[in-house]
């Protein structure tokens, strides 16, 4: 537990200090402050200067993470005939429609993704729209997740497609950028990749400062502060 509490500490100065780091010492310290004896998932969070509630700063949409997310994605899928063949060809863990959703309106969330074709949205959203919106695991169009092509969104998503939103009150965008086995390397690759989408991201309205703040932590840890500079 000494050595813990010393890699802890380091970390919790880092995040406490009024100088955030750069890129490359942010994920040193993360590395070295992550004991954990599991796997330590490592989010992302980015603070905007956006206000979600105009329809134009409500930013939403996915990306493909050069390293994925070191999570076995588990992808369920509204479709029939064809589509519904092609979405368990790919490896969707489960497929189907009346059945499919009132398995859900029961209590089963044993998924982490969803994805359906556009004719099916009418016979989803009655009984799951207010179970699956606030979790964000509703199928949108703007992510990409209401579709005809239901083989290569599944692909995508178990390949470490993730979907991002920012927060409704806060502007605040959280991620999943890896686990705490991987190489640094290999984090900051998906740090700098959710980072150029995001920039690339700014609605044409926003005049002041539009990235405020980004931090990363692991699950058992405390945030450390990157500079934004890392990323303009």
């Amino acid at each position: 537990m000494g050595k813990r509490s010393k890699r802890y500490k380091q970390a919790s100065q880092a995040a406490d200090s009024s100088q955030p780091c750069m890129l490359d010492e942010a994920v040193e310290i993360l590395k070295s402050s992550a004991t954990a004896k599991f796997d330590e998932t490592i989010d992302l969070a980015t603070h905007l200067g956006v206000d979600p509630r105009q329809s134009d700063q409500n930013l939403r949409g996915t990306i493909s993470l050069p390293h994925g997310t070191g999570k076995q994605v588990r992808v369920v899928v509204f479709a029939e005939g064809e589509n519904a063949q092609a979405a368990l060809d790919v490896g969707a863990d489960e497929v189907g429609v009346d059945e499919l959703v009132d398995k859900i309106a029961g209590g089963w969330m044993e998924f982490d993704a969803t994805v359906a074709t556009p004719d099916l949205m009418r016979r989803i959203t009655p009984k799951l729209g207010r179970i699956l919106g606030p979790r964000g695991l509703m199928p949108n169009a703007k992510a990409g997740t209401v579709t005809n092509n239901v083989a290569e969104v599944v692909n995508s998503i178990k390949a470490g497609q993730i979907e991002y939103r920012a927060e409704r009150e806060s502007g605040v965008i959280h991620v999943p950028v890896g686990k705490s086995s991987f190489s640094k390397d290999q984090i900051k690759d998906n740090i700098n990749s959710v980072m150029e989408t995001l920039m690339r991201a700014r609605p044409s309205a926003i005049k002041g400062r539009y990235l405020k703040s980004v931090s990363i932590s692991s699950t058992m840890g405390v945030g450390i502060r990157i500079d934004p500079q890392s990323f303009v």
